[in-house]
């Protein structure tokens, strides 16, 4: 019953609450929830972890920052990547932290949110979150733009 996907072209798969018999369809029909709809859930749930900066690496940072601006990118999709079956999903987080937070208790805090926003909003058990820091954020990182100095 379930359906391939794949998160780069934003197809989705059947998905069956875990109530339902062994052969994953409900008695009153299936529930389909695209792989970017638990791509956002996590990403927002993420960024409302304190000590989380940006989700995304250096490159995918500067990408995204682009293509928003000309109205191409959803950046609350950037730095996440799901892996969606019939009743689970699997989460992988790229991050920078803020400087001075503790990376094990924001990681930690990440987990629980990501887990419990994904399994409420959609019904999916969430198997794992993986989460990769790959930078720290100071206060005062931000190069200035060429609009900022005036150029």
């Amino acid at each position: 019953m379930a359906t391939e996907s794949n998160t780069e072209t934003g197809s989705s798969r059947e998905v069956s609450p875990a109530r339902t018999g062994p052969s994953g369809a409900s008695e009153s029909g299936s529930t389909v929830i695209a792989d970017a709809v638990v791509t956002k859930v996590a990403g927002i749930a993420a960024r409302e972890v304190p000590g989380v900066h940006d989700l995304g690496g250096g490159a995918t940072r500067a990408l995204g920052s682009v293509t928003h601006r000309v109205g191409l990118g959803d950046e609350r999709t950037q730095g996440v990547s799901v892996e969606v079956g019939e009743t689970e999903a699997a989460v992988d987080l790229t991050l920078v932290v803020d400087y001075g937070e503790s990376i094990p208790q924001v990681a930690d805090a990440i987990r629980e949110n990501v887990i419990k926003r994904v399994e409420g909003i959609t019904g999916l058990k969430v198997t794992e979150v993986n989460i990769a820091v790959n930078d720290l954020y100071f206060p005062g990182d931000e190069q200035p733009t060429a609009e900022s100095q005036g150029s």
